[in-house]
């Protein structure tokens, strides 16, 4: 196993090393999302929510999960791809993998001390908020850079082959 697959983790081994971050009194993050094909948005947005807190924890939409969000096209890379150029990125501490509709269970699981979400989201509207927030946590968006998305580049991609 190499360094970026040991950060990607099954929920039961996550628990045990959230909780040891927080024992040790280190401010864990939580965000989520597809991040199908990464781009300098993505980075933008990553690296301000761990600037947050002490460790990153981010649950990643499998397959399945965005086929079902984004339509059957999508994903476009993997989520064995995904999670490993997650898992690259220094400011990511753990990956997990989920496949549910919405990151709730897994907030739920790993008790993040503060949860994040794009700009694009109200505090109302993301999936989690209620429990953290009722543990005392932090709930926090974050400006996302104008122009970037990962539909809009697949868009001008395919404007470039007709």
């Amino acid at each position: 196993m190499n360094l970026t697959e040991s950060k990607i983790l099954r929920l039961e081994e996550a628990i045990p090393t959230v909780e040891a971050w927080q024992r040790a009194g280190q401010k864990v993050v939580f965000t989520n999302g597809c991040f199908d094909i990464v781009h300098l948005g993505h980075i933008d947005y990553l690296e301000k929510a761990r600037a947050l807190g002490d460790r990153m924890v981010l649950g990643l939409n499998t397959d399945a999960s965005v086929s079902r969000l984004k339509g059957p096209l999508r994903p476009v890379v993997n989520e064995y791809a995904r999670a490993r150029l997650m898992a690259a990125l220094s400011f990511i501490d753990a990956v997990i993998l989920f496949d549910e509709p919405t990151p709730s269970q897994l907030i739920e699981a790993i008790k993040p001390d503060i949860l994040v979400k794009g700009d694009d989201y109200t505090i109302e509207n993301i999936a989690g908020a209620d429990f953290v927030l009722g543990r005392g946590g932090e709930v926090k968006t974050i400006a996302l850079v104008q122009g970037y998305s990962t539909t809009a580049l697949i868009e001008k991609i395919k404007q470039g082959y007709k």
